[in-house]
């Protein structure tokens, strides 16, 4: 999978996941090409954004977190957004095999690395500081995100049936979902915390 792949991506099961399966990445490889560069944008950005316009994305803070603050944030993040990538790769496993369909932990981590691909890309609107535009490129996210899912699960976990794999999609995107939820709720937690060690 390539940059240029991604918008094919989105609407076929060939373009793009094709070449993932003749590649046939293993989860070190899709991790270190896709899952770190891709995962350190959010971070980056929100200490961007604190920094350089604070108070118009996210609530302004009195005093403003500190660069070393903003850099222990946003390190946890990326940290909790590895784990989490290795956490939805485990779950698209248990939620195909609910399903009667055996998908190998590669294929499965494919799928977890190349589905949030953009919401990570949505964070980069941040440049711009205005809270509106970030909640429409995160709705637009999401949707792609969906789009990923639902487009690479017969491809990368090899399911036949359509309407199998269409239930598949449905409980890999409600466990994102959920997923995505928990990582906003550890980043306001490791907000707290620092707030509350000063």
């Amino acid at each position: 999978m390539t940059p240029a792949n991604l918008p094919g991506m989105f609407v076929s099961e060939s373009e793009g996941w094709n070449e993932i399966n003749r590649i046939h990445p293993g989860v070190t490889k899709m991790l270190l090409a896709v899952v770190v560069p891709l995962s350190l944008l959010p971070p980056l950005m929100y200490a961007y954004a604190n920094m350089f316009h604070p108070g118009q994305i996210f609530p302004a803070m009195e005093p403003p977190l500190s660069g070393g603050e903003a850099m222990l944030v946003g390190g946890g993040f990326f940290i909790a957004e590895l784990v989490m990538v290795f956490l939805m790769a485990d779950m698209i496993r248990q939620i195909a095999a609910s399903h009667r369909v055996i998908a190998g932990f590669e294929n499965t981590f494919a799928l977890a690395a190349v589905a949030p691909a953009p919401l990570w890309l949505a964070s980069l609107m941040m440049f711009v500081p205005s809270v509106w535009l970030s909640v429409i490129a995160l709705a637009v996210a999401w949707v792609g995100s969906v789009a990923l899912i639902r487009h690479g699960v017969r491809p990368l976990l090899h399911v036949a049936d359509r309407d199998q794999a269409r239930d598949i999609a449905s409980g890999i995107t409600i466990a994102g979902v959920v997923g995505w939820i928990g990582l906003m709720v550890v980043m306001a937690l490791m907000v707290s915390a620092i707030i509350g060690w000063r």
